[in-house]
């Protein structure tokens, strides 16, 4: 289960890669649970996220806004509509960047966000697992062997609490790698294996406007001879001091 990914720093990346404007400052390389990331979604749903609570994605008043894309600004880690309080959302969010899809559809904290259709992309360069083979965590960077980035399925949720206070969170989904030729050596021994949904680039329209009954469809593995895991040691590439705080 990976906790740690990492951004797209190139602007003309995200306009190539996934037909969106870029932000106006990429953020942080290294994104940790509980920090400000980004997903991609269609206008229609931008638009419902930035004008009502709890609003699911609605149906677009013409072709264009079908199919144009938007970056969403966000918090990397689910707040589900139902948490109670802020703090309560502090707490849970960490626990919620990852949802496994073959649970998704049914698990208390992500049901909502299948069911309702709330689908997105999130771009990143790679991703990190820890290859704990030698008996010491050694964390590894995942990316392409094309060196182009990653467009990973995941659900987006808007959470606002009695004050007013609005949080829009994401998370990746995740889908079983115990016989991925190359994601089954991370993780902790004897668990289960997992990794992020890697869409493939002519699918993301189709997963963000797809049923809930056809998109588990798109949870597949993505091919191990199109990814390349190599060890990191600086130390930006490591958990930080209190992450979880």
């Amino acid at each position: 289960m990976s906790t740690h990914y990492e951004t797209l720093q190139q602007a003309d990346t995200y306009r190539e890669a996934f037909a969106v404007e870029p932000p106006e400052a990429p953020g942080e390389r290294h994104l940790w649970p509980r920090k400000p990331g980004f997903f991609i979604v269609h206008a229609a749903t931008a638009t419902a996220l930035a004008q009502a609570p709890g609003a699911a994605p609605e149906t677009p008043t013409d072709a264009s806004a079908a199919t144009t894309r938007m970056l969403v600004p966000a918090q990397w880690g689910l707040v589900p509509h139902w948490v109670k309080s802020a703090s309560d959302a502090k707490l849970r969010a960490p626990k919620l960047v990852n949802a496994k899809s073959d649970l998704a559809s049914t698990g208390t904290a992500f049901r909502d966000a299948w069911l309702n259709g709330q689908r997105c992309i999130v771009p990143m360069a790679a991703f990190y697992e820890d290859d704990l083979r030698s008996g010491k965590a050694v964390p590894t960077r995942v990316a392409r062997v094309d060196g182009k980035p990653m467009g990973v399925a995941g659900l987006w949720a808007r959470w606002q609490g009695a004050d007013g206070e609005v949080i829009i969170s994401y998370c990746l989904l995740t889908v079983n790698a115990n016989n991925h030729a190359l994601l089954h050596r991370y993780g902790q021994p004897g668990s289960e294996k997992s990794m992020p949904a890697i869409l493939n680039e002519g699918a993301y329209d189709a997963w963000l406007t797809a049923r809930p009954d056809k998109a588990k469809e798109f949870m597949r593995q993505y091919a191990a001879q199109s990814l390349l895991a190599n060890p990191v040691e600086k130390k930006a590439d490591k958990v930080p001091q209190g992450w979880l705080g």
